[in-house]
């Protein structure tokens, strides 16, 4: 479907990174990064990222893109202008796939910079689905949506937030980036079994998985963070995710307090070593 190997094993790729991935490529050690996933929005808005940085590490590793604002539930048009330099980005890079949240972040042309839940409510299967084939038929390569961590609910609710998620990839025939630490974390907030939201996915539309770590606040909520380790319980929902439905692509995020390139890679062997043990 995407050309990945699907035991492939990545990073989303972060600027402080970059040099040290080149030099892994350049003098192979025992360090192990089968591809990269790259943030959209870093090359491609007006003052972004030089992406001749992205040339060396794209020639030796395939690379995927991730965005985080094309506000599939959103209640405003696509932006055109947007999409046309996503398929250019895209383009550039040869991207195996390009993702983006299922959520709204945006309202009245004012970005709320954030990912926002979405209702689970039967009429805004279409209206997404609608919106997903418009962004396929732009961009012309595989598309998937993520589904974000949610700490309260909106009404209505009309079906588990697992059959939302299938029935707009079924209508918008694409494919699923699933967070399993998101699935972790949006179980513990409002009371239900994660195991049944991995039991609810059509595997055979998940394009990847992301794994990241979160925070528990004192109030007992978790908070997705991206800003430490996977946390272990997260690992063993994935390890047993592996045994039931694997392979499947697998991408290690990490946004905030980002460690040094020797921390994520020990973490990608954990992530490893969890699907042996599994």
């Amino acid at each position: 479907m995407t050309g990945l190997d699907r035991s492939a094993l990545g990073l989303a790729l972060r600027p402080q990174h970059v040099a040290s991935i080149a030099r892994v490529l350049e003098e192979p050690r025992d360090v192990r990064v089968d591809f990269l996933e790259v943030l959209s929005e870093n090359y491609m808005r007006p003052g972004a990222l030089p992406r001749a940085r992205l040339e060396p590490l794209g020639r030796a590793l395939p690379l995927v893109m991730h965005g985080v604002s094309l506000d599939l539930a959103g209640p405003t048009r696509l932006d055109t202008g947007h999409l046309d330099a996503l398929r250019e980005l895209a383009d550039a890079l040869d991207a195996r796939f390009v993702t983006d949240h299922l959520a709204w972040c945006a309202s009245e042309g004012v970005s709320h910079h954030d990912l926002l839940p979405v209702p689970c409510a039967d009429e805004l299967v279409s209206y997404v689905g609608t919106r997903i084939r418009a962004v396929k038929e732009a961009i012309q390569r595989p598309f998937g949506i993520e589904n974000v961590s949610t700490y309260l609910e909106l009404e209505p609710r009309e079906m588990p937030e697992w059959e939302m998620l299938r029935r707009i990839a079924e209508t918008a025939d694409c494919g699923i980036l699933l967070d399993v630490n998101n699935v972790y974390v949006s179980a513990r907030n409002h009371g239900f079994d994660p195991q049944e939201y991995l039991d609810g996915v059509p595997w055979d539309r998940v394009l990847c998985v992301h794994l990241a770590g979160h925070e528990p606040r004192p109030d007992g909520l978790l908070h997705d963070t991206h800003d430490r380790a996977v946390d272990d319980r997260v690992l063993a929902l994935y390890a047993e995710a592996w045994r039931r439905r694997g392979p499947f692509p697998t991408i290690l995020e990490w946004d905030e307090h980002i460690p040094p390139f020797e921390v994520m890679t020990a973490e990608l062997a954990r992530i490893r070593a969890a699907r042996c043990g599994s």
